[in-house]
């Protein structure tokens, strides 16, 4: 036991090390974000997450900007739970059958002005799910969609710019 506790000890973590973004960029980017959105909304830009059927690769980037790394809420970006407090939908994945319902009420919950994103090569086109017979297919099959943000998943950087283009757009 006490050979274990010493190599556990001992060892580098099996971890890879976390990405060091160019955080002058990253900064630079955030601030604009924010800037956009008080001058088009009047206030910060509140943003809902549906998952409508995906994988969750496209989750874990969208949970990264929330990190310490990212830190959205420091730029007045946010993720809200209700969609009556959100300016944004942010659509994960190829619509499902089963979630269809689900989506088009958060929609409509949302109030105006609304846009919709579709995140990852899944809600654009479908991806690998395209030809499911679960899947209704990409989200502008069934919501007016704003913008798209292409990537298997995209990274944080892109959902970043995303933001930035649906704001100055």
């Amino acid at each position: 036991m006490r050979k274990i506790l010493l190599e556990g000890l001992l060892r580098r973590p099996v971890t890879d090390a976390s990405p060091q973004p160019d955080d002058a960029e990253l900064a630079a980017l955030a601030a604009r974000i924010d800037v956009a959105a008080r001058r088009r909304l009047g206030r910060s830009l509140a943003i809902r997450e549906v998952d409508a059927g995906s994988c969750n690769g496209c989750e874990l980037e969208i949970n990264a900007l929330q990190n310490a790394v990212y830190d959205l809420e420091h730029y007045g970006l946010r993720f809200v739970a209700s969609p009556r407090h959100a300016d944004v939908l942010l659509v994960t994945g190829p619509v499902t059958k089963n979630m269809r319902t689900a989506l088009e009420r958060t929609y409509t919950a949302i109030p105006a002005p609304k846009f919709v994103i579709a995140v990852g090569d899944c809600a654009v086109s479908g991806g690998l799910f395209a030809n499911s017979y679960a899947c209704v297919g990409p989200v502008s099959a069934v919501l007016p969609v704003a913008l798209t943000i292409p990537g298997c998943p995209p990274t944080p950087h892109a959902l970043l710019k995303g933001l930035l283009t649906l704001l100055l757009g």
